[in-house]
């Protein structure tokens, strides 16, 4: 239905009972009625006065007095003050009070009034009007009575007035949303598509295809979060090829860049689903395998990862340093990433002590009393 169709009470779905149960919020009832009914008499002796202390003060703000523009503006505004003070003190606050206080809402909206002008309003109207009302009841306790429902009914009445303007609000908002669904529409693809191959040439090591070091920290933070949800153990793989400045010295900088792609893609083949694979610069990379274990990685990833090298490239070996964490102590991440880094030098020093060769053999190649990889040392927890 259209808007125009319909009052701004049947828009916003406002009836008798639903008035009642806004005034039962607030402790708004019979007994507020007749003290504001009381003090009526005081306040319309002194309403020419209220009314021009009111815009004294309101047109000293020049955000208000750009809005107001001109005596003949005042001159409406200060009969309609008029009005709206008299009708707090009239006793009547049903649905045809409710409807004009709607219409305060949605007219201040549209003529650019901020709430904060508007609480501001309203705050120095009700100092004003405490002024008359102090001064007219001398006896303390029945003076607080009348201030305290006077406040009640100025709530009542902001809350209907800014229901208004935020609906208003809202209503311009989802005009302005299906004016750009059409164009939203047509680029909407064109923006993902674009964000997705940003967010990979972000992420992606353009060389081997995998992960770069960009997100390695922040990716390993965020397993370790979820393990500790779940008590899963992390372990991280620390990968370095061996003698890759001999390769590239030897053979040149394109055999090496050929080495370096078939150890991602060794890595990428043995790798689970849940395992992320980067590429830490250089010849060096690193695995985050979530719910595993060192011991296990050793002879299960690791292993097969050895194999598949020594498949495409029989020239090639690599150290390894593995650590993990959990499933009931975790350390952090930086944390773990430097054990495994470390356990990788470690094994690294321990190939040239032992003078391994180069091959891709496994247990065959290890000395009796050596971890099952060839020169793989023991990662701890």
């Amino acid at each position: 239905m259209n808007p125009t169709d319909q009052t701004l009470l049947e828009q916003m779905r406002i009836t008798d009972f639903e008035v009642d149960y806004r005034k039962a919020l607030l402790s708004f009832d019979a007994e507020d009625v007749q003290r504001l009914l009381s003090i009526r008499p005081s306040i319309e002796a002194r309403l020419d006065e209220l009314v021009n202390r009111f815009y004294q003060a309101q047109t000293q703000e020049p955000e208000i007095a750009l809005l107001i523009g001109d005596a003949g503006t005042l001159a409406r505004l200060r009969s309609a003050q008029r009005q709206y003070i008299m009708e707090l003190f009239s006793g009547v606050y049903d649905l045809g009070y409710v409807n004009n206080r709607l219409r305060i809402g949605l007219v201040h909206k549209r003529i650019g009034v901020e709430p904060k002008l508007y609480l501001s309003a309203v705050h120095t109207l009700k100092t004003l009007l405490i002024e008359v009302i102090d001064a007219a009841l001398p006896e303390r306790e029945a003076c607080k009575q009348v201030i305290a429902s006077l406040h009640k009914l100025l709530y009542f009445d902001v809350t209907l007035v800014f229901e208004t303007y935020i609906r208003s609000m809202v209503s311009e908002i989802e005009t302005a949303r299906k004016k750009s669904d059409t164009y939203a529409r047509s680029m909407e693809e064109k923006v993902k598509e674009r964000t997705q191959q940003l967010e990979a040439l972000s992420r992606t090591d353009p060389l081997t295809g995998l992960e770069n070091q960009r997100h390695l920290r922040e990716t390993l933070i965020h397993m370790l979060r979820s393990a500790q949800r779940r008590s899963e153990p992390v372990t991280v793989a620390y990968i370095d090829l061996n003698d890759f400045k001999a390769i590239n010295d030897t053979y040149g900088h394109q055999h090496g860049d050929e080495a370096l792609r078939a150890m991602a893609e060794a890595l990428r083949s043995n790798s689970r689903h849940e395992d992320v694979c980067y590429r830490i610069g250089g010849d060096e990379f690193c695995v985050l395998l979530p719910n595993s274990r060192s011991e296990d990685i050793r002879h299960s990833f690791i292993e097969r990862t050895q194999q598949a090298l020594a498949r495409s490239r029989s020239d090639l070996t690599f150290s390894v340093g593995l650590a993990h964490t959990g499933p009931t102590d975790y350390v952090d991440a930086d944390t773990l990433i430097r054990q495994a880094d470390e356990r990788m030098y470690e094994d690294k020093r321990a190939r040239k002590a032992r003078q391994l060769p180069r091959t891709p053999a496994l247990a065959a190649a290890v000395p009796e009393g050596a971890p099952t990889l060839p020169g793989a040392a023991p990662a701890g927890p």
